[in-house]
């Protein structure tokens, strides 16, 4: 089977930590590499959770939303043309 190369920029430390991780395993960057994208294709998508976590200022204001949504009398409700000022 024909080969190519990926070229990827990684801070250092990290590369130097997997690299010692890989070879504690028996394994080459390489083969750590591609084991990664064969498992990415056979699931067809990235092979573990990603997901997106909030910031505390976002978490704080979905928090903040579904205080409202529970007791809307609590808030102010603004018509579609009132401007807020302040």
């Amino acid at each position: 089977m024909a080969t190519t190369n990926i070229n990827v920029r990684v801070d250092t430390e990290l590369k130097q930590s997997a690299e010692t991780l890989f070879l504690v395993l028996g394994l080459t960057m390489s083969s750590a590499i591609t084991m990664f994208l064969k498992s990415a294709v056979s699931h067809d998508g990235i092979p573990f959770e990603v997901k997106r976590i909030p910031n505390v200022e976002t978490r704080a204001a979905l928090i903040e939303y579904e205080e409202m949504k529970k007791n809307p009398g609590n808030y102010k409700v603004y018509g579609d043309k009132e401007v807020i000022s302040d």
